[in-house]
């Protein structure tokens, strides 16, 4: 497995599309409740037919509500009122041998709740929907796009609107950035090797013009449409209600596999990227964000910035976990054998993607009774505990290749700029003893876990505004 978790850091954050926005706060996800074939809004009560990464409360399941996702009893995102869940699917990468393995997620996912356009309302209780379609392979309209204020005809449909949500940041921290929802298909690999120094940051952008009437529909869609202009502009006729703007935001460390030979794909089995889309289950406390939209209007995005919400560090979001269901739970989503997880097929574009077959993963059989202990080794002399001073700093077995963890991340802003400060942490075993002199114990050869925290300072482009 090739895998990268340093990042190397200096960005620029730039201005985003929403030039009215009342104001925004960015929600940290930097937890990931798992990875699995599940989706309770498109295949509720049924195994999914692609893994997903899993953000939120953890009541999470095949099948769930808003008002179990109240009950969860943690959540991975940083604001504790908050049980709402998110996820989109996952990206791969693919060797010329056909194993694909999970691309490294940089700091887990941010949900930016955007503030857009007048009278705007709160998600009412159990609202839910999608964005994007996992079986478009084309985009269909020119690149780059026209500015958004001269866009008509086959520039302003839902079609076309909902195609420009959708975005791939190539990102580069010692180059001026692209703007958000810039490009629209996932770069090819030779350019994301040549180009994107620190991995390429999926966008997402959900409708927030709303019906009014319907908590969901039946393809999660047809009860909310797209302002005009993306996240901004008027809303059509039948969807007058204003809702708050969702913008997901995922980075992945593509750049890890900066000359391994193969390709990346989304693991709907899009090598494109028009396939990408997301999904939202609401799950706040009742109140909260009706409040929190009527107040939380500063414009710095600053999540603190909001005396509503009771905010969790960094280490408890990652702590949170979801009960991944005995149909999916012994299947693997992060390195597969062959293809993709639940062997999803690969529809090349830029015909539209047939459905795909769900395969039901097999059940892995019971393991052979263990055998009898083995009779107990004799205590062995004082002298034989002891281990030297200069043998103590040694590694057991070859080096680890684990490169740490990150452990705590803290963010400032100053202007236009988003600073964040990544702390890490690498665990390495050493055994020692007990000098010769000493009375042994039977924990007298001790494994000490020694902990090295690596700083990471950085300037960080996970953000647009």
């Amino acid at each position: 497995m090739h895998f990268n978790p340093f990042f190397t850091t200096l960005a620029v954050v730039i201005t985003g599309l929403t030039p009215s926005a009342l104001g925004f706060w960015r929600l940290p996800c930097r937890g990931r409740l798992g990875t699995a074939r599940i989706d309770p809004l498109v295949n509720p009560g049924e195994i999914a037919p692609h893994a997903h990464v899993i953000h939120g409360g953890s009541n999470f399941d095949l099948t769930v509500n808003s008002d179990q996702l109240r009950e969860s009893s943690c959540t991975s995102c940083g604001v504790v009122e908050d049980k709402s869940v998110y996820w989109t699917p996952g990206t791969y990468f693919q060797y010329p041998n056909g194993t694909t393995e999970l691309v490294g997620q940089v700091g887990g996912m941010l949900v930016y709740y955007e503030l857009n356009g007048k009278n705007i309302q709160a998600f009412p209780k159990g609202f839910r929907m999608l964005a994007g379609d996992a079986n478009q392979r084309n985009f269909t309209l020119p690149f780059p796009d026209p500015p958004s204020a001269t866009w008509s005809g086959q520039h302003s449909t839902q079609f076309a609107l909902s195609q420009k949500a959708i975005g791939f940041n190539c990102l580069n921290y010692n180059r001026d950035p692209e703007p958000a929802l810039y490009r629209h298909t996932m770069p090819s690999k030779e350019f994301l090797d040549e180009n994107c120094a620190d991995g390429v940051r999926m966008e997402v952008a959900f409708p927030s013009c709303w019906n009014g009437r319907d908590l969901d529909s039946p393809d999660h869609r047809s009860h909310v449409a797209y302002p005009s202009e993306v996240k901004d502009g008027a809303c059509p006729e039948g969807f007058e209600k204003r809702i708050v703007v969702l913008f997901y935001e995922t980075i992945w460390d593509t750049y890890a596999y900066k000359g391994v030979e193969g390709r990346f794909l989304i693991s709907n089995g899009d090598p494109t990227g028009c396939g990408y889309h997301a999904d939202f289950i609401e799950g706040w406390n009742e109140g909260i964000l009706e409040q929190a939209v009527n107040t939380c209007t500063d414009k710095s995005g600053m999540v603190e910035s909001c005396p509503l919400f009771t905010l969790q560090d960094e280490a408890t979001q990652q702590q949170c976990k979801f009960n991944i269901a005995k149909s999916v739970y012994n299947e693997n989503c992060y390195l597969t054998d062959g293809g993709l997880p639940g062997n999803m097929a690969v529809h090349e574009g830029p015909a539209y993607a047939s459905s795909p077959k769900i395969e039901v993963p097999a059940a892995k059989p019971s393991p052979p009774p263990s055998p009898p202990p083995p009779p107990a080794a004799p205590i062995p002399s004082p002298a034989e505990f002891y281990v030297s001073p200069a043998d103590t700093n040694q590694k057991n077995g070859p080096p680890s290749e684990d490169a740490g963890t990150p452990i705590c991340t803290t963010w400032r802003t100053e202007g236009n700029v988003v600073y964040e400060h990544i702390l890490v942490q690498v665990v390495t075993t050493t055994t020692v003893g007990v000098p010769a002199d000493s009375t042994p114990t039977s924990d007298a050869i001790i494994p000490i876990r020694v902990r090295e925290h690596l700083a990471h300072h950085r300037r960080n482009l996970h953000g647009h505004h």
